[in-house]
């Protein structure tokens, strides 16, 4: 007999066997039975006992029984005159009640026992969400003429200036986890014009704040043969676009479950420059960069204004940029780079990077560090690189914003940060 998942009993004929395993959820005993609800991954079904000994709840079981119609089961089919067979031990009781409706434990809780509180649906459905966005993600690009790629996670030195990297002993030399992708995604444009890469960055900054992480899942995009960063920023709307319509399409459930906001891409995302940033949100015109009052107060302009969720702030500083960042052609102070604020908190860093030679020469010269230290990232640009730009979507903080979370840990499957290394 074929297993029947939880979700496609409703559709099973009243009378014909099935074969149901999964995990006991919850065990509701009355005097003359008990209800079983049975858990699996596409949702839960349940199971009426008459009789015997039910396993303690998260036990994995199958059952076989009779499929039969009951207005009040889910779906209106439940199954009855089962046959239970434990497929393991029986379980120890869970740190939390994985069959309430809602999650009271607090952070910790949920953080140490890790591999079993994400068995709660709600806490599940998160990184349902954020699965189907990674699958819009890639579907968006592959139909854009993207390449995936994967890059190197050791390197030799530090990708993003001014960020701390982890450094690790390589058979007796030093060398990093990669900040980014950035140096190969660049140099792998001059072969296949467009690339993304799905995968892990690693940030040694000391921050121990809800919105950062140690180590967190990066969407990159890198694009070439564009005019400027709006291209870039074009493109990115559409990759936004595209993981929203994923997740419609591949996690209602998961959004009902985890009562996630879904926004509303517009059409156009609003641009301020940041000289206009800062003057709106009342700071001194010579301030290099925005502080998290000032993006949710960006945030809160854009959808009274705008209705949109979204605002892209163009044109930082380019003190604050990378050296591969390209300058504003009429006022070189200025970046042709982004950040994309989603319901006021930055998601997205992107912009128009150097594809000159000479340029990234002077201005690594510029900031007193010596091109030679980077020989084998330029050598791309001395055979010839179109014109071109990318960004980077953090995973975590676009699922933390769509399910409303306080803490990014809580959307984050095995969070590292500067107390925690385990689970």
């Amino acid at each position: 007999m074929q297993r029947t998942l939880c979700s496609d009993l409703p559709a099973a004929t009243p009378g014909e066997p099935v074969r149901l395993q999964g995990w006991v959820h919850r065990r509701r005993e009355l005097a003359a039975l008990t209800f079983l609800v049975v858990r699996d991954r596409s949702g839960l079904a349940q199971v009426v006992v008459r009789g015997g000994e039910v396993p303690p709840e998260e036990t994995t079981v199958e059952v076989v029984g009779t499929a039969t119609a009951n207005a009040q089961a889910p779906g209106g089919i439940e199954v009855t005159d089962p046959v239970i067979v434990p497929l393991t031990e029986p379980a120890a009781t869970p740190p939390i009640e994985l069959w309430r409706p809602t999650v009271a434990a607090g952070l910790p809780t949920m953080l140490d026992h890790a591999p079993v509180t994400w068995r709660h649906p709600v806490q599940r459905a998160r990184w349902e969400l954020a699965a189907a966005s990674v699958r819009g993600f890639r579907a968006t690009l592959d139909a854009a003429g993207f390449t995936e790629i994967q890059t190197p996670k050791f390197v030799a030195s530090a990708t993003e200036s001014g960020a701390n990297v982890f450094e690790v002993d390589y058979f007796g030399r030093p060398a990093y986890l990669a900040q980014s992708p950035q140096f190969y995604k660049q140099q792998l444009v001059g072969v296949f014009e467009r690339v993304y890469e799905v995968g892990p960055v690693f940030r040694a900054e000391p921050h121990d704040t809800v919105r950062h992480l140690a180590e967190y899942v990066s969407l990159d995009a890198e694009l070439g043969f564009i005019e400027d960063h709006r291209d870039v920023l074009r493109v990115l709307r559409d990759v936004v676009a595209g993981m929203v319509d994923a997740v419609h399409e591949l996690a209602g459930p998961a959004v009902e479950r985890s009562g996630a906001q879904v926004p509303v891409v517009p059409e156009e995302i609003p641009v301020l420059h940041f000289r206009d940033a800062l003057r709106m949100v009342g700071a001194p015109e010579d301030e290099p960069d925005l502080a998290p009052e000032h993006e949710r107060a960006l945030g809160a302009w854009a959808l009274e204004t705008h209705g949109s969720d979204f605002v892209a702030i163009e044109g930082y500083p380019m003190v604050k940029r990378p050296f591969y960042t390209h300058a504003q052609p009429d006022d070189p102070r200025w970046s042709n780079s982004f950040d994309l604020l989603f319901r006021g908190l930055e998601l997205v860093t992107g912009g128009q990077r150097l594809h000159r030679p000479s340029d990234y020469h002077a201005a690594i010269r510029a900031r007193g560090e010596d091109p030679a230290a980077y020989a084998p990232y330029l050598s791309a640009f001395e055979h010839g690189m179109p014109p071109h730009g990318g960004f980077a979507i953090g995973l975590e903080r676009w699922t933390a914003r769509l399910t409303g979370v306080a803490n990014i840990r809580e959307v984050t499957l095995f969070p590292r940060d500067l107390h925690r290394l385990t689970p």
